[in-house]
């Protein structure tokens, strides 16, 4: 299962994205906002591409955003209802998750049965908010506290956005 748009190659996981993973996971500035603190070593990162090589065994649903063949990110349905995506900080501002998102979004209303996708971010992600707001995403609410790196604890907004209405 691949999806493809005018840039990218929308894959599954696979065991050679690990060095270009772990070069993005171990970012600090690519996880300033992530619920996990930066990957220390290749194995965090291994351990995560394994549960992501297992999970689209079952569902391919959680894709590698791949440009000239090579990893720069991934996104799609996380868990249960939720999606979410990083990518590459050499590659933000270039409109490559919103491209890589509407091919997405489509494919998981059509593969799932989810009534709705939800996604949750940091307040303070103006490029994530932003982004989730651009694809018709809604917020629903916010929270305090809800995740706590290195002794730091941030908020939340959530979204959703309604399974579209059948045609005809």
């Amino acid at each position: 299962m691949r999806l493809l748009t005018e840039r990218l190659i929308l894959r599954a996981p696979l065991p050679e994205d690990l060095d270009r993973m772990f070069a993005v996971y171990s970012d600090p500035h690519a996880m300033r906002y992530w619920s996990t603190p930066p990957h220390e070593t290749p194995q965090i990162t291994k351990d995560l591409l394994d549960r992501r090589i297992a999970a689209w065994a079952a569902a391919p649903v959680n894709f590698q955003i791949t440009l000239n063949d090579s990893y720069i990110g991934n996104a799609g349905n996380f868990r249960d209802d939720e999606i979410g995506f990083m990518l590459d900080p050499r590659y933000w501002r270039q409109g490559i998750l919103t491209e890589a998102m509407r091919a997405i979004i489509p494919h998981l209303f059509t593969t799932t049965d989810h009534a709705r996708l939800t996604a949750d971010a940091d307040p303070n992600n103006a490029a994530s908010c932003g982004l989730l707001q651009k694809l018709g995403f809604a917020e629903t609410h916010r929270a305090k506290n809800t995740f706590c790196i290195n002794g730091v604890w941030s908020d939340s907004v959530y979204f959703a956005l309604p399974r579209p209405a059948p045609l005809g």
